[in-house]
């Protein structure tokens, strides 16, 4: 049994799709668990909940923790700490081996201008401190020997669910809708995003290489990164829109945040924005000879898709 905690999201479902490649006992945990392959499983959990958590994971071989709460920093404080604890034992109480779907929250400042696997935990805000607090956890949980497990890291992703990924939200929503592309901070620095199907075949492949565990990885990110300005105009080739944009700087972005909730908490994360954010998969890509999907042919493939609905 392989079971997704958290399968309802882009990625959670992008990862489903992979997996059938490797088995066909595929479990799908959240509130309301959708079928992705005809013989998945279903099982509606509150994953908040310790005992549901542990019944989740029950008779599992592979778990894969892909949930994405509230983009909210007290959310992330209050939910995250006890997640990550109770994954961490009810894998434990299952002999079950765990795939960590992780961001690069916990590296801050001009660390992100180019990430590896040997980046250092140095986060610089409350966000990163809390998935810094989150990683250290597993980690040494997997270092001391009570868990086999594995860290897949990934960036910002494109595609998927358009309402979670800010890069579709202030570009392709607007284009789509008729209004100007917007970006935020700095519009002239190159920026890495995953595309969300290199994120779930990677996911599944990592967790289905016994080789691969007790260890962190890239997934697989073009490493031609795109400034906004060139992310807007690939856009709006394929959309046939203008790439005319409107930029909001920092300090436009923290009075909106008096407003505006999401404003608020992206604030503290400019510093991933107003410098060269470079994700760098070489591990990955070297290891399983895997090319990643290049931005142009994503984009052309995920726009020919939205196009259609």
């Amino acid at each position: 049994m392989q079971t997704i905690l958290g399968s309802g999201g882009s990625v959670g479902v992008e990862l489903a799709k992979s997996l059938k490649y490797f088995t066909d006992d595929i479990r799908l945990v959240s509130r309301n668990p959708k079928r992705v392959n005809e013989t998945d499983q279903l099982f509606p959990a509150d994953l908040t909940d310790r005992e549901q958590v542990f019944k989740a994971v029950s008779d599992s071989e592979i778990v894969y923790l892909t949930i994405g709460f509230d983009y909210s920093t007290k959310v992330w404080s209050d939910l995250w700490p006890p997640l990550i604890q109770n994954v961490i034992d009810a894998c434990i109480a299952s002999k079950a081996k765990l795939v960590f779907f992780d961001n690069v929250y916990a590296i801050g400042g001009d660390f992100v201008t180019h990430i590896t696997e040997e980046s250092p935990i140095s986060p610089t805000s409350r966000k990163g401190e809390i998935r810094a607090q989150v990683d250290l956890v597993l980690l040494e949980s997997m270092n001391s020997g009570k868990i086999k497990a594995l860290i897949a890291r990934a960036p910002d992703f494109y595609g998927g669910n358009i309402d979670k990924s800010m890069l579709m939200t202030v570009i392709y929503k607007n284009l789509a809708s008729g209004k100007k592309a917007q970006w935020l901070f700095n519009a002239k620095v190159k920026h890495s995003y995953i595309y969300a199907p290199d994120a779930g075949k990677a996911t599944a492949l990592l967790g289905n290489t016994p080789a691969a565990y007790n260890q962190i990885w890239n997934l697989p990110t073009d490493r031609k990164s795109l400034t906004a300005e060139q992310w807007i105009n690939l856009f709006a080739k394929e959309m046939g829109k203008s790439d005319h944009f409107q930029l909001i700087p920092a300090w436009m972005v923290r009075i909106l945040g008096i407003f505006i909730p999401f404003m608020n908490e992206l604030y503290e994360m400019r510093y991933q924005f107003d410098r060269e954010y470079f994700f760098d998969s070489t591990k990955f890509e070297n290891y399983f000879k895997y090319q990643p999907t290049r931005y142009q042919d994503g984009v052309k493939e995920l726009v020919s898709q939205l196009m259609e609905k």
